[in-house]
């Protein structure tokens, strides 16, 4: 792999290397620019994937175990519901790995729908919420989303449906095969008049771009994937991008500020090394893709005389609109065995609620999956059904009876996007470093509350039009804190009230570009990843025609 001296400016510095970060690497370096990657997380094994840890029992303590996630040891964080509260101990988390999140996620790759763009329009205006159209269609957007699909690699099968987003192309391998719960869900949809369609994911099923299949260990969501099968950029675009000579990785690096000059110009970023060093990269612009709470963290942090507020924060928004995922769903135990925990964790889908419908009574939608998330330990340390004993006799007849007899409803929903939904920083907790934790205040808007009684009531009944023996729902929960955050440096065509433009580059700030789940106007319908993706192919298109004319 080429490497850079810390000294030698390069074209672009990238600042994260997931879902986003990847793409963006891969499409400068190959278009003949210099990249240095500064990725937080390590290699993850990267290139020795027989090396990541499939321990079930180390995955229950994740501060012990080969991680892949962020450590809270290190990068604690504080939540609060609102600012009156003081923050306490956070339970948010992230990809901290090359690859990012896209090494561990479950895969799901939804594309938003046309209306999910401009919903303020479509739906209008719901009080106390930052609702919003976004500066672009799901037209300009679409070829990319055909793009990503085909470069990094997604399973699925082209449906005409009013609740899934037209395509003009079929996917580039079929979806993955039908699970014992996603037969139950068809079973149950019969009953009910509803429509099930098999999930988009970014695993692919049969040989595709040099890669095996998916071989239906079980061992998927949290985990590594041993053969490459999870499409993710540290075995798609990162890949490509180190073979074009013109790119580093360059792994355990924090980067705690982005430096400006005199003139409001981005010079680079300055990172602690694996030795705890302080090191300046150089850079003619910089790529922020750390995530939509990282960047709008690492944004605050970047504060100056110049920019006292944070970086690219004239407007005040850096931070506000966070948007961290909600949902819902319900279990049940069925007579004959399942297994469900073998093959992907995402299965198939109902997404006949897709669309907000007003006749509810509230603002909001979304998809229920049948998903197989417990691996046998975890089953049985943490999941067995209610009333069930946790020790003794008891305990092993209830694991017999259960262990292979349990099927999982999630839904992802809507959240609205709130001012008083934020990141910044913590005025006390400290991370490893020295620097100000991430904080996070959030509540949803009522709305989102109704919204995930309404799916956790579906997922009932639906759970028992399929012939459950036993049914079971938590009560709902307001999120604390999820994989799927959105918001905090959003788009628009207004300085004043957008941090970035339609393009991903900064309004106060020419040579700085903000591209992952932080620029979305609105969340849709819980699955950001691959309109992130499509989102980066987009931006990286434009960056390059601009690099090429002198205009970065």
């Amino acid at each position: 792999m080429k490497t850079f001296r810390p000294q030698e400016q390069v074209d672009f510095v990238v600042i994260g290397s997931g879902a986003a970060g990847g793409i963006m690497a891969k499409q400068l370096s190959t278009a003949g620019f210099s990249v240095v990657v500064l990725e937080q997380g390590g290699w993850g094994k990267y290139g020795h994937e027989r090396d990541y840890t499939k321990d079930e029992l180390l995955s229950e303590h994740p501060a012990q175990a080969d991680r892949l996630m962020s450590n809270p040891d290190l990068q604690p964080n504080t939540f609060r519901r609102n600012a009156s509260q003081d923050a306490g101990p956070g339970v948010h988390s992230y990809g901290c790995v090359v690859g990012g999140g896209t090494v561990t996620y479950g895969g799901s790759s939804w594309r938003h729908l046309p209306w999910e763009f401009n919903e303020a329009s479509t739906v209008g205006s719901i009080a106390g919420t930052g609702l919003a159209d976004w500066p672009i269609t799901y037209e300009e957007l679409a070829p990319y989303y055909t793009q990503a699909e085909w470069e990094m690699g997604i399973s699925g099968l082209r449906v005409d449906s009013p609740f899934v987003a037209p395509m003009t192309r079929e996917y580039p391998v079929p979806p993955v095969p039908l699970k014992s719960s996603g037969a139950l869900l068809k079973v149950a949809a019969a009953n009910l008049g509803l429509t099930v369609v098999p999930g988009p994911l970014a695993i692919i099923t049969e040989p595709y771009m040099g890669r095996p299949g998916c071989v239906n260990c079980g061992m998927c969501s949290d985990f590594g994937c041993h053969v490459r099968a999870r499409s993710s950029s540290a075995v798609t675009v990162l890949p490509i991008a180190v073979e074009t000579g013109r790119c580093e990785i360059r792994p355990n690096s924090y980067v705690h500020e982005i430096r400006v000059n005199d003139a409001g110009r981005v010079t680079g970023a300055v990172y602690f090394d694996a030795l705890g060093q302080q090191v300046f990269q150089a850079a003619r612009a910089v790529v922020l893709s750390a995530n939509a709470s990282e960047s709008a963290r690492l944004l605050l942090l970047s504060a100056s005389n110049r920019f006292p507020n944070g970086l690219a924060n004239s407007s005040g928004v850096v931070g506000k609109y966070l948007m961290l995922g909600n949902g819902a769903g319900a279990s049940a135990l069925f007579e004959h065995p399942l297994n469900d925990y073998k093959g992907v964790v995402s299965g198939a889908a109902i997404v006949d609620f897709v669309p907000s419908d007003r006749s509810r009574g509230f603002y909001g939608g979304g998809r229920i999956t049948s998903r197989g998330y417990y691996t046998p330990i975890s089953l049985g340390l943490n999941s067995l059904s209610p009333g069930q004993p946790r020790w003794g006799a008891g305990y092993k007849r209830a694991l017999r009876d259960e262990a292979q007899h349990r099927m999982n409803l999630n839904c992802f929903t809507t959240q609205l996007p709130l001012e008083t939904n934020r990141v910044d920083l913590d005025p006390v907790v400290k991370d490893a470093w020295g620097l100000p934790a991430m904080r996070i205040t959030s509540t949803s808007h009522p709305d989102d509350i109704k919204n995930m009684e309404f799916f956790r009531q579906k997922s009932i009944e639906i759970l028992e039009a399929a012939g459950a023996t036993k049914v079971w729902a938590g009560a709902v929960n307001d999120s604390r804190g999820s994989a799927h955050n959105r918001g905090t440096c959003r788009m628009g065509n207004d300085p004043a009230t957008s941090v970035v433009d339609k393009y991903h580059r900064a309004h106060d700030v020419p040579n700085l570009f903000v591209v992952d789940g932080s620029s979305f106007v609105t969340g849709g319908r819980n699955h950001p990843t691959m309109t992130i993706q499509a989102l980066a192919f987009r931006a990286a298109e434009n960056l390059v025609r601009a690099a090429r004319a002198g205009e970065v």
